[in-house]
């Protein structure tokens, strides 16, 4: 019953390059990169076997080795991080009941997010991969129709259905809701939170689908999974007061900082 949480990390980001040896400074004014910050999440789960950083990029390597990561090196080829972290559990030999994809541009993902999403998929044998969604607060849903106007891509909300199976997944904000809301009321809209749970041999049967119009259109891996047929769970996880934000864009830097300094984030 053993997990393996892999971090994909790739230099040449189209949006952001050199996105995961951006410094983020914390509460105490000390600054590390994403991808150590990422790490140091992954460090927070419990019930883990093992934690990698997966990479075709030698500063990547070198910086993560350097704060003490164990680091699997993967192909050039990878086209996104589900790709890649297929890539690294096949070069680890296999042997784990759940593969976890924990993106390296999401420092601020509690450790009960991925728990929880554990428990998920070990707990309904109809899912082939599970992912979470936060219900948006007000403030929250504000955020993102404030990126979409600006042409910004703020983070990816999730429909599902019955049993929390996913229906859809994208950059735009959905479901359509015409309605104001307050900070702190909840909201129709899902946040899908950037991290994935997979059963192995879903996940190595990703890299041999080709990409599909909806993948290429929105550009979100998990949409390949659904475009194939697969099951998908959307676990739905509670923010429990923490504030949650992808590094997806320049401007993300300064919000992300904010957010550590007022949860007393190091």
């Amino acid at each position: 019953m053993s997990v393996l949480i892999v971090i994909p990390a790739r230099y040449a980001s189209t949006r952001y390059p050199g996105k995961p040896l951006v410094e983020l400074t914390g509460c105490t004014g000390e600054k590390k990169t994403l991808i150590q910050r990422s790490w140091e999440a992954a460090q927070d789960v419990q019930g883990v076997d093992r934690v990698v950083v997966a990479t075709d990029d030698d500063r990547i390597r070198t910086a993560c080795e350097a704060f003490g990561a164990e680091v699997v090196m993967t192909s050039e080829s990878c086209r996104n991080g589900t790709e890649r972290c297929a890539e690294a559990a096949q070069a680890l030999g296999g042997g784990y009941e759940i593969v976890v994809n924990l993106q390296g541009d999401a420092p601020l993902t509690p450790a009960w997010f991925i728990e929880d999403l554990v428990a998920g998929l070990r707990g309904n044998d109809w899912a082939e991969l599970a992912t979470p969604v936060l219900r948006c607060e007000g403030e929250m849903l504000a955020s993102l129709r404030e990126d979409r106007h600006h042409g910004r891509v703020g983070g990816t909300t999730a429909v599902f259905g019955a049993g929390n199976r996913g229906l859809y997944f994208s950059k735009e904000v959905i479901p359509y809701t015409a309605e104001s809301y307050l900070p702190h009321d909840p909201t129709p809209v899902f946040h899908h939170v950037g991290v994935y749970a997979y059963r192995p041999n879903t996940l190595a049967e990703y890299a041999t689908w080709p990409i599909g119009p909806l993948e290429t259109l929105e550009g979100l891996e998990q949409l390949r999974f659904l475009e194939n047929g697969r099951a998908v769970l959307c676990t739905e996880v509670e923010a429990r007061g923490r504030q949650f934000w992808e590094l997806n864009n320049p401007s993300d830097v300064p919000r992300i900082e904010s957010m550590m300094r007022e949860m007393s984030l190091a």
